[in-house]
């Protein structure tokens, strides 16, 4: 029975997590993200690649890309120097307890953006993309890849954190949205979650001014 206590617990610590991002969402925006106008996306630099489905995070960053230029307010970047806002997405692997491989260099290679519902596209990149975490860790792609377990990462995860300053992965995330679901490719309801909540925050900021 004793053996058992270490997985409740942190089945416990991942729920509660859970309700803390939902109720995160809901909170008020601070003034910078109503500001912002350029964007890095990026891969959870923790995001091992799903054994079930490989490219599932490359797909949701592309996703994300696209959803956003459709959407016109924030213009997406591939430097972190450059970018307003950074948003940090996962693909949830629809159950607790998940097999994954680690690769580091899953935030190395932008690809194309093309969104379905406009002419504007970005072409390839050559060569890597900013990563503020790899900045701060410079050997890390050069690790080989290898197995690891993912405990709590059942349902997608949108993280958006500020741009410009130190370190920026290691705050608290201004603004999150976790659901299964979330990162659907195509619809991406988390982005649509977002633009809702910036837009609720822009009308109650214009409601304060004189």
């Amino acid at each position: 029975m004793k053996r058992h206590i270490p997985a409740l617990l942190a089945m416990s610590l991942v729920l509660a997590t859970f309700g803390l991002a939902k109720d995160k969402a809901k909170g008020t925006l601070p003034t910078y993200l109503l500001n912002a106008r350029t964007v890095l996306v990026l891969i959870d630099p923790e995001a091992g690649v799903s054994l079930d489905d490989p490219k599932a995070n490359e797909v949701a960053r592309k996703d994300v890309e696209t959803a956003l230029l459709n959407w016109g307010r924030l213009q997406p970047v591939m430097s972190a120097q450059a970018a307003d806002l950074i948003i940090v997405v996962r693909r949830g692997h629809g159950r607790m307890v998940s097999r994954t491989v680690t690769d580091p260099r899953q935030n190395g290679h932008p690809g194309t953006v093309n969104p379905y519902d406009s002419g504007i596209s970005i072409g390839a990149q050559h060569g890597k993309q900013s990563n503020p975490v790899d900045a701060q860790n410079p050997g890390a792609t050069q690790d080989s890849p290898h197995s690891q377990t993912e405990i709590g990462e059942a349902n997608d995860s949108f993280s958006v954190y500020a741009g410009g300053v130190d370190d920026p992965l290691d705050s608290s995330p201004a603004w999150k949205y976790v659901a299964k679901d979330a990162l659907r490719p195509h619809t991406v309801p988390a982005v649509a979650e977002f633009r809702k909540a910036l837009a609720e925050a822009d009308k109650q900021a214009s409601a304060r001014k004189p």
